[in-house]
């Protein structure tokens, strides 16, 4: 098992995974491939024996606030003050090893590093549970449920204090 920097010629298996495991949210290439641009430091590709089995996308953002699905954000937002988890993404033969705990704990210490005050994410397909063991807690925010909603109807917006 293996997480290694992601690049722009990655998105095919991004796309890939994506479409096994988020089924219902959809993203076109051009803005995943945007979020590696804007930030390679927050993207990786996970490989177990050179197969791309997961990934993750996260960058700099602003507290309480989140980009909605499918959109580009155009350019990461100067005055950032979280490290905001756009998509962490795993195929059933990378589950319950700790691969994605791991990564996310890595993710934490490069978010305090940069000074960053929280982490920030939406939990979708009932992760919930997943995320609150990692720390992060639900705070809902009547003015971000319209983003919200371009993910699910119950996606909740979570955030970790670093």
């Amino acid at each position: 098992m293996n997480w290694r920097a992601m690049s722009a010629l990655d998105i095919g298996a991004v796309e890939a995974i994506a479409a096994e495991v988020h089924k219902d949210f959809y993203e076109r290439p051009a803005v995943l491939a945007e979020r590696v641009a804007l930030y390679p430091h927050g993207a990786h590709l996970l490989e177990i024996g050179e197969r791309p089995v997961g990934y993750v996308l996260s960058h700099p953002w602003r507290a309480d606030a989140m980009p909605a699905l499918d959109s580009p954000i155009g350019a990461l937002p100067e005055s950032a003050d979280s490290y905001y988890l756009h998509d962490l993404a795993l195929l059933p033969v990378a589950r319950r090893i700790g691969a994605g705990s791991a990564m996310v704990e890595a993710l934490a210490r490069h978010a305090g590093a940069r000074g960053l005050r929280q982490m920030s994410l939406v939990a979708v397909h009932g992760s919930v549970p997943f995320w609150e063991r990692h720390g992060f807690r639900p705070r809902d925010l009547p003015e971000l449920a319209g983003t919200l909603l371009t993910y699910s109807a119950d996606a909740r917006y979570m955030v970790r204090a670093l």
